[in-house]
């Protein structure tokens, strides 16, 4: 912030000062019933009179606070409950002054109207990674150009009109991507993040479908500018029966034109893109360069997917440049776009704030166990509970239990441990806790497990139900330390929010816990669980995981994709 030497209204700051008063008093033509030595004398009077009222001050003044000293030096700020109501949240002045995470949030935003948006760093330790001042730039950038285009925009309502039109215009101001909202909640915060990076590498605006619950999940991360699309948008009524058969698909497309993808006559107002798991080969080619050549002329993109696709992004070659230059570290792009998107709801921050106050704010460490099964029947499944912890002794995540006295004395300060697990059984927690509860640890550790909720299976489309789910989601990445599960959008939301490298529970094999049961990731970043397996130049198939080194095979799943940075370990 600039410092000014006047006052904001540009006047002389000397012209609401004490001056007069002090003018008054000291010279005598002003003032001639005061003489020099009676003036003296009210200085000195007023001198002592404000070193006894200091002096007080200081005495009664409350003493530094040992938690704000240690929440200092953790880099953590613990907020104290809110005692006035269940919706209060944090005060302005309680907000640390990185509430623009290192320049990656744009200010100016309503901060009542989005709590979590400059809030949620208190709540977070530092960021283990900056963003690139290209980043920040090119989001500035992106936020100029939505508001520019946006909904309601005179751009566009003439993009729109073309599209109602049907015709290929020969040029408009603006090109869009439209997110069609599908599949589960995980899947989207992921989708939604790929589709958001396609648009900033392409320079279009990225417009969402409100889906039933998208509103009620996500502030608008963009200022002055909505980005949900209108109700009134001409294809709405269309999402649902838009797939691999219909004429706008590129796949279908370039199957029935057995031509070049740089054909004139393919051009078409609208392009559906399907880019869930059971796409095509034909679908596929979105991910070649020639195919996005075609792509470019396109001024509305309509894409469906379940699949976090980033990592074949850094796969096409005139994409490369620009994505080195926005993440030099490879593995903090959802990081960095996760934190820069997903800001919670006011109702769903106060899930997430009330429970941690409650329950993991006063905890030394904290542990985070995702757990998704995938094997049918009721759980709580033994074998998974044995994994769980099998890996969290193994890492030293937990400590051992001491079986054969009734009571440990510690000899320091004891030590607690508050142990969050999501789940959708409860079995897991009820397991761990009378475990803990039962025997004491050989460490003197104190161990809170805690659990939010317990769904007992997905409900996909419920309200409350996703409610839930983005809380925990939020919960886990406030962790220090995490332990997720084998495939799990849930748990690569959490660990890339947080910016951890979690244990990954290896997944199970006819009901047996492997042994090793766990592996620490890679890096941070989300894996592609079906990628394209295509040389584009060569069109052939080639293994996509061995061509750069910052793009490699998941550990929880061998045929999928993911970025790294420190390949040379691994």
């Amino acid at each position: 912030m600039k410092r000014f030497s006047k006052t904001l209204n540009g006047d002389d700051p000397s012209k609401y000062s004490d001056s007069g008063t002090r003018n008054a008093l000291t010279d005598p033509d002003r003032n001639p019933g005061l003489s020099p030595m009676r003036v003296m004398g009210i200085f000195i009077a007023c001198l002592i009179l404000f070193s006894v009222l200091f002096s007080i001050n200081v005495v009664l003044r409350d003493p530094p606070s040992d938690a704000v000293h240690e929440a200092s030096k953790n880099r953590v700020l613990e907020v104290e409950p809110r005692k006035s109501s269940e919706d209060q949240f944090l005060d302005p002045e309680e907000v640390p002054k990185d509430k623009l995470l290192g320049g990656l949030l744009a200010a100016g935003f309503d901060e009542g109207s989005c709590a979590s948006r400059y809030q949620s760093a208190s709540y977070r330790k530092e960021m283990p990674h900056e963003p690139s001042s290209y980043l920040l730039s090119r989001l500035r950038s992106y936020e100029a150009l939505h508001k520019r285009c946006g909904p309601n925009t005179e751009s566009y309502k003439k993009a729109v009109e073309q599209l109602k039109s049907g015709r290929h215009p020969t040029s408009l101001d603006c090109n869009y991507v439209v997110w069609i909202s599908y599949s589960g909640l995980g899947n989207r915060i992921l989708t939604l993040a790929s589709a958001f990076l396609y648009a900033l590498l392409t320079n279009r605006v990225l417009l969402v479908d409100p889906g039933v619950d998208m509103v009620d999940l996500f502030c608008e991360p963009f200022p002055e500018a909505s980005w949900f699309l209108p109700m009134d948008f001409p294809l709405k009524n269309q999402f649902g029966s838009l797939n691999q058969k219909s004429a706008h698909c590129y796949g279908e497309m370039v199957r029935k034109s057995n031509l070049t993808n740089t054909d004139q006559s393919l051009l078409s107002s609208f392009v559906y893109l399907h880019l869930s798991h059971d796409y095509n080969d034909q679908d596929k080619l979105f991910f070649c360069d020639q195919d996005q050549d075609f792509l470019e002329k396109i001024p509305w993109l309509i894409v469906r997917t379940d699949n976090y696709f980033v990592p074949s992004l850094f796969l096409i070659p005139s994409f490369e440049q620009e994505l080195g230059n926005l993440f030099p570290r490879k593995e903090t792009v959802f990081h960095f776009l996760g934190r820069y998107l997903f800001h919670p709801t006011n109702v769903v921050w106060g899930l997430i704030t009330r429970y941690y106050q409650a329950y993991l704010a006063k905890a030394d460490e904290r542990i985070g166990i995702q757990i998704r099964v995938f094997d049918t029947g009721t759980g709580p499944f033994q074998h998974v509970f044995d994994q769980i912890l099998s890996c969290a002794l193994k890492e030293n995540l937990l400590p051992e239990t001491n079986g054969q006295d009734l009571i440990v004395t510690p000899s320091g300060t004891l030590k607690s441990k508050a142990v969050l697990i999501t789940s959708l059984s409860s079995g897991y927690l009820e397991k761990l806790r009378d475990m803990y509860w039962e025997h004491p640890t050989v460490t003197g550790e104190v161990i809170g497990i805690y659990q939010p909720s317990h769904e007992e299976y997905q409900q996909t489309e419920k309200h409350a139900h996703n409610r839930k789910a983005w809380a925990e989601m939020y919960l886990l990445s406030l962790t220090d330390m995490l332990i997720t599960s084998s495939w799990s959008t849930f748990g690569y939301v959490a660990q890339s929010l947080g910016g951890l490298t979690p244990w990954i529970l290896y997944k199970p094999e006819n009901r047996t816990a492997p042994d090793p049961a766990c592996k620490q990731a890679m890096s941070m970043e989300p894996c592609f669980h079906a990628p394209p397996f295509y040389d584009c130049k060569a069109k052939t198939g080639v293994d996509t995981g061995a061509l750069v080194p910052h793009v490699r095979h998941c550990e929880d799943m061998s045929w999928g994709l993911k970025l790294i940075d420190r390949s040379d370990e691994f």
